[in-house]
């Protein structure tokens, strides 16, 4: 599985977890050298985040993490988007990191789905209830 395709998800998760202090320092790093200028601002969002999903993982709200973890993947495709060399610096962080925590620590991120269609084939993926009516 390529760790771009959960990026927010895995620094979401990593948040949540005792290696959050090393992934939020990592990410700061990532963005002090390819954003600099945002660099404060990814700070407080990162702390912002943290408190949010451990607030949302207390009550089970996981709509509410799924939201934050939408919000990380738009700020990583963005800065993906400018340079292709933050992808390989966001693959390094988020392997080392998730790494450095015990087994049983490792967050979780549920199920990837990988779909290919070729020719005129349809794929249909649904977490949940999906109804198709086709004519």
């Amino acid at each position: 599985m390529d760790v771009f395709e959960t990026g927010g998800a895995t620094l979401v998760a990593l948040l949540a977890t005792d290696a959050w202090v090393q992934a939020r320092a990592g990410v700061v790093a990532l963005w002090r050298q390819f954003r600099p200028v945002q660099a404060d601002e990814v700070t407080l969002a990162l702390d912002e985040t943290r408190e949010e999903v451990l607030a949302a993982r207390e009550c089970g709200d996981t709509q509410g993490e799924a939201v934050l973890v939408r919000d990380w993947e738009r700020r990583l495709r963005r800065i993906l988007g400018e340079d292709p060399a933050v992808a390989e610096h966001l693959r390094r962080l988020l392997v080392e990191v998730d790494g450095s925590l015990p087994e049983a620590e490792r967050p979780t991120l549920g199920p990837v789905f990988h779909t290919r269609v070729s020719g005129h084939g349809r794929s249909y993926t649904a977490g949940r209830d999906q109804h198709i009516t086709e004519r």
